[in-house]
């Protein structure tokens, strides 16, 4: 019904940037409330960052002043801008969003995509 799809991810050196994209497909859904980025090192996922339909933004404080969370409604798409990556944010990163899918909300996943910091 809905397809989450991030695309961005890839090896950079410390100090550099990567775009993260995460787009929406589906047949059915009409309204995308929030959306998030996720990452994942170990065994838990955390927060990172946070954008509301009407574009207010939350961050992790590790990412606060480095990252910036964006989204475009009219291509149900989100997205996340990390400049100055430190090593320390290699992780699995995966989208979220909270989707209304007839009269129902619902929660959907990305598949992930690999960022590694590395010299």
């Amino acid at each position: 019904q809905v397809q989450l799809v991030e695309s961005g991810g890839g090896l950079v050196q410390p100090g550099g940037s990567l775009r993260l994209s995460c787009a929406a497909s589906g047949s059915r859904f009409s309204i995308i409330n929030s959306m998030a980025w996720y990452r994942q090192a170990g065994k838990e996922r955390e927060l990172v960052a946070t954008i509301t339909s009407g574009g207010s933004t939350a961050y992790a404080d590790s990412v606060k002043g480095r990252f910036t969370i964006s989204r475009d409604n009219a291509k149900n798409t989100v997205y996340l801008q990390m400049n100055s990556l430190r090593p320390e944010d290699t992780a699995v990163y995966y989208c979220n969003a909270n989707i209304k899918i007839d009269d129902s909300w619902g929660t959907y996943w990305g598949q992930g995509t690999q960022v590694t910091v590395s010299s």
